[in-house]
């Protein structure tokens, strides 16, 4: 199983309907198989995420963040690590809004 505790991520490409950016920074922490997250930075002010690891390394996750608009946002995400040549994690995320348009997307994270 991926550890992915004190690891740091961040957006290098997200759908259009999607609210993270290159400007939003993930801090992950993680106990056994329990995985949490603070987050923020350009559209969103302040999120939060927690999820179930397998031992695959892949990743079933609910999220909730208010936007620069003030709106709390909510959604479910499953992210699929890639490890990279360098030894850094690469996160190919599917995710839906459960608040909102309930509209899809696909998203990648990077270890930075």
């Amino acid at each position: 199983m991926i550890n992915y505790h004190d690891k740091t991520f961040r957006p290098v490409q997200n759908s259009e309907n999607g609210e993270t950016s290159a400007e939003t920074i993930f801090h992950y922490r993680q106990e056994g198989t329990i995985l949490t997250s603070d987050y923020s930075g350009g559209k969103i002010k302040k999120g939060h995420l927690i999820g179930l690891v397998d031992e695959q390394g892949q990743i079933e996750m609910r999220y909730h963040q208010v936007n620069s608009q003030n709106e709390l946002m909510t959604g479910i995400c499953r992210s699929v690590p890639e490890l990279l040549p360098n030894g850094k994690i690469r996160l190919h995320e599917t995710w839906q809004w459960t608040s909102g348009d309930q509209s899809k997307g696909n998203s990648i994270l990077e270890e930075i």
